[in-house]
C-alpha cells in the first residue's frame, strides 16, 4: 500500500464497506486511527516490510494517509484491521486493494509487530478475498524476498507464485528483490 497517491488506471470504490469475521473488523480508516497508525507505522520493522512507509515517519503522515484514503481520486481502498471484536486494539494494521485494470487489484497489508504470528494478517487477507469488494477476477500481491512468512501467508490464501521482480523501498532507500503472486478469484 502507498502513503503517496499515484494515478490509477481506474478509481477505487467511492463507498467502502466494512467486513467482519469472528476476531476482526475490516473498516475504513477514521481520524481517530491516527495515533495508533502513527505508533505502528513509525516502527522500523513495519516500515522495512513495505514499499512506501518512510522511516523515520514524518510528522503528520498518518493524518495525511487517512485523508488520502477518503479522497475522491484515491487509488486504493484501505481498511483498518480492527481487533475490537476479540477485545483487542482498534487498529492492528491495515490492508488495502489497489485497483488496476481488467477486474484486477493488488492487495497489500501490514500488521503491528505485537500481533505478528497471531493469524491476524492471514485472517484479514482471507476475509478481504472472500468479500472481493472490487469484484476482481484476479488479485496480485508482492512481498520482499526477505519476508518468507508473508510469502507463506499468501500461498496458504490461495495465491500462486508467478515470478521474481524488484521494488523500491522508501524506508530502505534501495531496490529490494520481491516475489510476485497471483490469485484467480473465479
Amino acid at each position: 500500500m502507498t502513503f503517496a497517491p499515484a494515478q490509477p488506471p481506474k478509481p477505487a470504490s467511492l463507498v467502502q464497506r466494512a467486513f467482519a469475521s469472528e476476531r476482526l473488523l475490516l473498516r475504513p480508516l477514521v481520524e481517530g486511527d491516527a495515533a495508533l497508525l502513527t505508533r505502528h507505522a513509525a516502527d522500523r520493522r513495519v516500515a522495512m516490510g513495505t514499499r512506501s512507509i518512510p522511516h523515520p515517519l514524518p510528522e503528520g503522515s498518518a493524518e495525511a494517509f487517512i485523508q488520502a484514503a477518503h479522497a475522491p481520486d484515491k487509488v486504493e481502498d484501505i481498511w483498518a484491521i480492527d481487533g475490537t471484536p476479540s477485545g483487542s486494539d482498534s487498529l492492528l494494521g491495515v490492508i488495502s486493494l489497489k485497483a488496476l485494470d481488467r477486474k484486477q487489484s493488488q492487495i497489500g497489508y501490514w500488521v503491528a509487530p505485537g500481533h505478528w504470528h497471531s493469524g491476524i494478517a492471514s485472517e484479514a487477507v482471507r476475509l478481504l478475498l472472500a468479500e472481493n469488494p472490487h469484484d476482481n477476477q484476479t488479485v496480485f500481491a508482492e512481498v520482499f524476498q526477505d519476508n518468507p512468512v508473508s510469502a507463506r501467508l499468501l500461498t496458504q490464501a490461495g495465491f500462486e507464485y508467478i515470478g521474481d521482480a524488484e521494488a523500491f523501498a522508501v524506508s530502505r532507500d534501495i531496490i529490494v528483490p520481491t516475489w510476485t503472486y497471483l490469485r484467480h478469484m473465479r
